[in-house]
């Protein structure tokens, strides 16, 4: 395995009630006394890095050899499908496999718990994380800081962030007390879950998405058992379930029981009270939060699926991707910016060697220390210039475009909302609008579609994250 440095790192089991149990490891010994439970825990002192593999002796009434631990930086990536998209779906990723060196992987079984469990599926392996995003991250991180890599993959497909919550978030969270609520009142779903994990065969494809759609018990079966394993954080690649309404949380049919989640507007709040909530399950107020924006995509929310992918006013992902921006509220966060990406008519695009690439830069600065460049143009303010207004951006050194053409992407509006394409042209780090069709420019949109086409980048070829200046609901 890898164990986290620089922290102190939990060390727990099981022992006999009062029963002494002695830990040894890096020229460390550390003693403790189970208690009536049989419970016991030690926290070994911040290690510093090591590439060499070593072992941990746990000693009591009998003994046990943990081996080829190294120690280095350790992240958890979970998420829904696309943290699940795997290695081998992606060639430029699956090409990275022979060149791997000090990367280790947790796989963590799929399966839910009515109940916070105490135990997880799976075992620490030198074979590379399953997960393409994951593996990327692990691959470019380990690449750019030379210290080991430790990736805990723990997602699910088409899960909701309300299946990776833990119950007590009903007190902060209403509309998730009265999901929790109904959940507890539904006897024929609490029963039809028992049934599924007792089965001695195979679940069928139908019980793994009615598993995996429902809200909590990922948390408690693959999440809450790694509480409190010392981490530098967790990268976050989820939200797709999230989109299927602009706002609220819908009423429900039985054929759409799934949907019973918050939307796109309320995302980023959740998800803010979600990090927070787990850095205090871990207690660890430095815990970082990775988000990987959702890239381009062309289609639109239930009430609207066909939609102009480049239109601003659309019900698009432009809306997820502004939420999950709100995350930059909390210090120790990051987004990496991915709207240049995806595919039109694909919701698992392939091209997810740039996300683990981006990643892998923000985690290095951001957590390793550094001053290079990692993230690509932010608006920074608006200036107004009669019929133009002037964007100034931060991180928008070299700033130009990918193809040389002129900036795309940007719209414009009047007082009224009245939205026009926008003609856009580079002045050094800004970028003048004007738009024919409108005298007095108020608010721009940028990038603010289901997929845009976007073409200015920063001198790293990072792409600018996308913004809007108004305050209008479409």
């Amino acid at each position: 395995m890898v164990l986290q440095r620089e922290q102190p790192v939990p060390v727990w089991g099981v022992a006999t009630p009062s029963e002494e149990i002695t830990v040894g490891f890096a020229g460390q010994i550390k003693s403790v006394i189970a208690d009536k439970s049989g419970k016991w825990m030690v926290k070994l002192d911040p290690l510093t890095t090591s590439t060499v593999g070593r072992e941990m002796l746990i000693t009591g009434k009998s003994k046990i050899v943990l081996s080829d631990i190294l120690v280095g930086e350790v992240w958890i990536c979970s998420g829904q499908s696309n943290m699940q998209f795997p290695v081998a779906a992606v060639p430029e990723v699956k090409g990275l496999i022979p060149f791997m060196k000090n990367i280790r992987s947790f796989e963590v079984g799929r399966t839910v718990s009515l109940e916070e469990s105490e135990d997880v599926i799976g075992e620490w392996s030198t074979e590379h994380p399953s997960s393409a995003v994951a593996f990327g991250f692990a691959y470019f991180l380990e690449e750019l800081s030379d210290i080991p890599v430790g990736i805990i993959h723990s997602s699910w497909g088409s899960s909701s962030l309300e299946a990776w919550m833990p119950r007590n978030m009903g007190s902060e969270l209403p509309y998730f007390k009265e999901i929790m609520d109904e959940f507890d009142g539904d006897k024929a779903t609490q029963e039809r879950i028992a049934q599924i994990l007792e089965s001695p065969t195979k679940w069928s494809n139908q019980d793994d998405i009615f598993l995996r759609r429902q809200p909590n018990i990922l948390y408690n079966a693959m999440i809450k058992p790694l509480v409190p394993f010392a981490n530098r954080g967790l990268v976050w690649y989820q939200g797709e379930r999230n989109t299927r309404y602009l706002s609220g949380v819908p009423e429900v049919t039985e054929e759409n029981w799934f949907h019973r989640v918050a939307g796109m507007k309320e995302y980023g709040s959740v998800l803010k009270e979600w990090m927070l909530r787990y850095r205090e399950e871990w207690q660890n107020d430095e815990m970082n939060l990775l988000v990987v924006m959702l890239p381009g995509y062309g289609k639109g929310t239930e009430k609207k699926t066909d939609i102009d992918p480049e239109d601003p006013t659309e019900e698009s992902w432009a809306w997820i991707r502004e939420s999950q921006l709100q995350v930059l509220d909390l210090p120790y966060t990051a987004v990496a910016n991915t709207i240049d990406l995806g595919d039109k008519t694909n919701i698992h695009p392939t091209d997810k060697l740039p996300v683990g690439q981006r990643l892998a830069l923000l985690a290095a600065v951001n957590t390793l220390g550094g001053d290079r460049l990692v993230t690509g143009p932010m608006m920074l303010d608006v200036q107004e210039k009669g019929s133009e207004l002037v964007v100034h951006f931060s991180n928008a050194k070299g700033l130009k475009t990918s193809d040389g053409k002129a900036p795309s992407g940007f719209w414009l509006a009047d007082e009224a909302g009245d939205w026009k394409r926008a003609e856009a042209r580079l002045e050094g780090e800004s970028i003048v609008l004007s738009s024919e069709g409108i005298s007095q420019p108020k608010y721009i949109r940028y990038a603010f579609a289901g997929m845009p086409k976007v073409n200015l980048v920063n001198e790293l070829e990072l792409p600018a994250y996308p913004f809007r200046t108004d305050s209008f609901e479409h």
